[in-house]
């Protein structure tokens, strides 16, 4: 990712250093005519700088011209160095090498080229820089140098070393921005995700949830995510979400319809699971779309049963006539399947009209439920009615307004608890069926199509109504339209956005990229929080004190890139000295103290049996900023020391009378081009300046190797160079001052012209790298601030899908490989189903002023179902799945997470242990109660029945998903319950057989009626001699 739209403020750096390291164009004694191709060439840059400038200041031509404007910077500088050597009074060969090496270090520290281009032009710069030299000096020079071709070598050395330092430094920048946009690209992306499965959250909870509800509930469970700061913490807090707020409001003037498929518990026992699942999405979804039609709310599906509401959440006043019209539409509905179909199967309604409690309660498996003696009476009117009719109260029938003719119900003949409350009831009449009012349902229509099954004929009827599959809105990303449930063609407008979904992510995460990358421009950085003045320190000390204590990996590299500079200066000092095993012996103990850092940085690297030692070192080098310091430190200074040596070693009489009386005689060039000279003589003269130049360019690389510790700490990086510099400033301008004197007497004819040193070069490595890693760094912090955030939303989503479907079921519907192309049905072959109630409820239940018209009594009722819920977070209760609440009974079963449909014996043996874990369970439930109780002073009892075998669970219904288990084993687990006594665990004989094999006595209560199945043998399992630690399995 190459930083183009920061080049900017490069080029004013660049711009600034070029003039700052120009010689200065006139003297007094020079004239402008001398100097006028000078002049010219410098204003022309500063000119092209300019426009160059401004042109990079338009997003879009520096984008398309980008390189193009990099090749003009480039060939800029290369003309204003070859000015530079050419204005001069005298060619020399180490003439503009510092301002060669910063058109190295701009080609590829600061110009937008790739790394082979970078390097190509760098190799131009140097060689071109180097064949000019040669031809001038040697074939338009008449004089003979005899250090010629070591100095020009000694270029060459000095050129490597900027062009593999940049190249360097080229890598390291190109690496660590691919990782940010990679880094971002993934953020971006986990962004984007989190935005969809946001919305199918929302959805999600709106189908399950009244929208004032879920809000509570997700602002509820932010906050308490928000106030915890440890991962970890937040984590156990979402999974274990141990809050019991109460999510409960009081909602007068509703009607509530309760209505049963008759006939359906028949016919469902001759389903497979498949055509179960799909005979109940099928209906249940059409009365989804009747109750959208008649502006009711869908409650809850209780196995064939399905109940809402009319009036909430916003009170309207038709709601019994909603209600009435709902219930003959589904009557309606019914007795089109059955005449289609020919199987006989009805509908009964019962509608009442009142006041009801409405909302949430426990912490798993969230479903939206009313409560109220009036609930209840419309759920008796519902039992007392007759298929195929309406069945309502005198209160609904206050509120119709004589909408409709009826009938005398008769209510209190078929139900015992409209007779004890003395009940006037009423049968509706259907406006469109003038013979509703016959009792006896008509007869099957029989045809050739009664030859198949009744559950197929069934199946193929229902399946022509195309209703939506459950979560089908989810992969929408404009949400789920009920309207779409009208017809059968919805599936296809599914499946036509499913196709398309991945396309549109990709083509929105490329927009939303393209953004990102356009907003990392130096101005906008400057312009965040975060970032202090000029990106170099955040005013956040904690964000501060992790960028520092970073890691880096790449450390050892730095120190290797600093060994290759120690290397290039010491080939440069090899050249350029006489005195070499002077510089031998010095080159031994500083190469010995460099090494021992390379081996430290490097030692896990080294795979020694013997030393087991040498990998944390290696780990201390790369995590511990006190390590690395240190090392960083020892390092540089090794090669700052090696730099000076030869203005800093020992001279000899003879070097020091050379050249006090070359500045005593006033030796100049012209001096000794006027007369014959040995250059033996010369040589001496020239030597020691010569020396003491090339000392200087040293003395720019070891700056330079203090630069190359990229992410090593500031502070200890300007603090070292300014250090550095002092001394190299002292050396040079005053212990070795007379050398100067005679380089700018002898050399360049200081009466006449002049020419700067080259020292003020040494800061030819810009600071915008630091600046760049710490904008990198800060990005990398947002994105990771962000990706915690995602984390968090993540698992409040998980949260909220798994309080709707189980955790392996969830997986099935929302997330990148969603599989929810069908309805989800399975069948196992043993599960163990528990009913567990509390009976005296139904008693503690009152509507006063005292306890808030029922309110305090369910509150009551949210602790005990909570306190249930707690126990499902415990390990040994893993296995356990809550499946609902129905008023006061609370229904789970076990076994429902396995695969199913295994038979080995290893199996076998885990299902047996689930019945035994269910039992657990339950024993464990009792134990809770009783605590309650003593806390509140009440004395409920609970009632427990179990059952085993197989079961179909599925997904069901489009605008509010809900996963459930059907089979007779479920219906005799219910049945077990009903027919149980309190404070026991009632079970059937098979149930009974397997607990004794596991170690728990059963006692044998006899034969008992039961609805629907005739005489049973059950029994109660005996809970004081129950094992007391689980036996399920994870």
């Amino acid at each position: 990712m190459q930083r183009w739209p920061s080049l900017s403020r490069d080029l004013l750096t660049l711009t600034l250093c070029v003039f700052y390291l120009s010689p200065p164009p006139l003297l007094p004694e020079q004239s402008a005519k001398d100097h006028c191709a000078f002049v010219s060439v410098v204003s022309g840059s500063l000119c092209v700088f300019l426009a160059v400038f401004v042109l990079v200041c338009t997003e879009m031509l520096s984008q398309r011209w980008r390189r193009l404007l990099g090749l003009i910077v480039w060939a800029t500088h290369l003309t204003m160095g070859y000015t530079f050597i050419f204005s001069g009074p005298i060619i020399l060969p180490w003439d503009q090498v510092p301002f060669f090496l910063f058109i190295i270090f701009t080609v590829y520290t600061m110009l937008p080229f790739k790394l082979w281009y970078a390097v190509v032009l760098s190799f131009i710069t140097s060689l071109s820089h180097i064949l000019v030299l040669t031809l001038c000096l040697t074939i338009y020079e008449d004089n003979y140098n005899p250090h010629l071709a070591n100095q020009l070598l000694s270029n060459a050395v000095v050129f490597l070393c900027g062009s593999v330092v940049g190249a360097f430094h080229k890598v390291l920048m190109e690496k660590t921005l691919r990782q940010t946009f990679q880094d971002t690209l993934r953020c971006l992306s986990m962004r984007m995700k989190l935005e969809i499965e946001k919305r199918q959250q929302e959805n999600l909870l709106q189908s399950v949830l009244p929208v004032y509800i879920s809000m509570k509930m997700k602002l509820a469970i932010m906050e308490r995510l928000q106030d915890c700061k440890d991962k970890e913490e937040q984590q156990r807090m979402v999974k274990d979400n141990n809050f019991h707020s109460l999510y409960v409001k009081r909602h007068e003037n509703v009607s509530i319809l309760y209505a049963d498929i008759v006939g359906f518990t028949r016919l469902a026992s001759d389903c497979s699971p498949k055509e179960l699942v799909i005979m109940l999405n099928e209906l249940f979804g059409k009365f989804d779309q009747i109750a959208k039609e008649n502006e009711c709310m869908r409650i809850k599906i209780l196995g064939d049963c399905y109940y809402c509401v009319s009036g909430l959440p916003v009170s309207l006043p038709k709601h019994a006539k909603n209600c009435v019209k709902m219930g003959l539409d589904m009557c309606e509905a019914i007795k089109q399947v059955r005449d289609a179909t020919g199987v006989d199967i009805n509908m009964r309604v019962g509608v009442h009209s009142g006041n009801v409690l409405c909302g949430v309660i426990g912490l798993r498996k969230w479903q939206f439920d009313v409560w109220s003696h009036d609930v209840t009476l419309a759920n008796h009117m519902e039992s007392g009615g007759l298929p195929g009719r309406v069945h309502i109260t005198e209160a609904t029938l206050k509120h119709l307004n004589k909408a409709y003719e009826v009938e005398d119900g008769n209510g209190h003949l078929r139900d015992p608890y409209l007779k004890e409350l003395n009940i006037q009831t009423y049968l509706v009449i259907d406006p469109r069926d003038p013979s509703s009012h016959s009792r006896s349902a008509p007869k099957p229509r029989v045809n050739d199509g009664l030859k198949m099954r009744a559950s197929v004929r069934m199946t193929r009827y229902l399946e022509s109504w195309g209703a939506v599959k459950p979560f089908a809105h989810l992969q929408s990303r404009e949400g789920f339209s009920p309207d779409a449930i009208v017809n059968g063609k919805s599936r296809c407008k599914v499946r036509r956005r499913n196709k398309s979904q991945k396309s549109k992510f990709d083509e929105e995460l490329h927009n939303e990229m393209t953004t990102t990358i356009d907003e990392l421009s130096s101005k906008q950085w400057s312009k965040t929080e975060e970032s202090g003045s000029l990106a170099l320190w955040f005013p956040k000390k904690d964000l501060e004190k992790q960028y520092r204590a970073l890691d880096l990996p790449m450390f050892k590299h730095y120190v290797g890139c600093a060994t290759f500079i120690f290397l290039c200066i010491f080939s440069v000092q090899m050249l350029v000295t006489k005195d070499r095993q002077m510089l031998g012996m010095s080159f031994g103990v500083l190469v010995c103290v460099l090494l021992l850092t390379l081996a430290i940085c490097f030692a896990g690297q080294f795979q020694l049996s013997r030393c087991q030692w040498l990998p944390a070192v290696s780990e201390a080098v790369v995590k511990r900023p006190c390590v690395r310091l240190p090392l960083a430190t020892v390092t540089t200074a090794v090669i700052v020391i090696l730099a000076v040596f030869n203005l800093v070693r020992p001279r000899s009489h003879v070097e020091w009378a050379i050249t006090d009386a070359a500045i005593s005689s006033g030796a100049t060039l012209q001096n000794f081009k006027a007369r014959p000279v040995r250059w033996s003589l010369v040589s001496q003269i020239f030597f020691l300046p010569l020396q003491c130049f090339y000392s200087v360019f040293c003395c720019i690389l070891s700056l330079i190797a203090c630069g190359v510790f990229l992410r090593v700490s500031f502070e200890l990086k300007v603090l070292f160079l300014t250090l550095a510099s002092t001394a190299y400033y002292i050396i040079i301008l005053n212990i070795n001052r007379k050398l100067f004197v005679v380089y700018g007497n002898v050399l360049l004819d200081a009466a006449g012209k002049s020419r700067r040193t080259p020292v003020n070069e040494c800061y030819g490595f810009p600071p915008f790298s630091l600046s760049c890693f710490r904008q990198d760094f800060l990005l990398k912090y947002k994105n990771r601030t962000e990706q915690d955030e995602i984390e968090t939303r993540e698992n409040l989503n998980r949260l909220l899908l798994e309080n709707v479907l189980p955790a392996h079921v969830a997986a099935l519907f929302v997330g990148e490989n969603k599989k929810n192309e069908d309805l989800y049905y399975k069948s196992y072959d043993c599960v163990c189903v528990m009913f567990a109630s509390v009976p005296d409820f139904k008693e503690f239940y009152t509507e006063c002023d005292i306890n808030k018209e029922g309110l305090e009594c369910l509150r009551l009722l949210n602790e005990i179902i909570a306190d249930f819920d707690e126990l499902l977070s415990k390990p040994k209760f893993s296995g356990v799945e809550k499946i609902k609440t129905i008023g006061s009974t609370y229904m789970a079963a076990a076994g429902l997470s396995g695969t199913p449909g295994q038979e080995n014996n290893q199996d076998r043996e885990r299902q047996q242990a689930q019945i035994g874990n269910m039992v657990e369970f339950a024993i464990a439930l009792i134990g809770k109660l009783d605590g309650i109780n003593r806390h509140s002073f009440n004395s409920f009892r609970l009632r427990v029945g179990i059952n085993h075998g197989p079961v179909i669970a599925g997904v069901i219904g489009a605008r509010k998903p809900q996963y459930d288990i059907w089979g007779n084993t479920v219906n005799v687990a219910s049945r077990m319950e009903s027919t149980g006594e309190l404070g026991k665990i009632q079970v059937t004989v098979e149930t009974s057989d397997v607990l004794h094999k596991l170690g728990y006595s059963c006692e044998c209560r006899g034969l008992i009626n039961v609805k629907g199945k005739g005489e049973l043998k059950t029994f109660f399992v005996c809970t004081d001699m129950s094992k007391q630690q689980g036996l399920g399995l994870s």
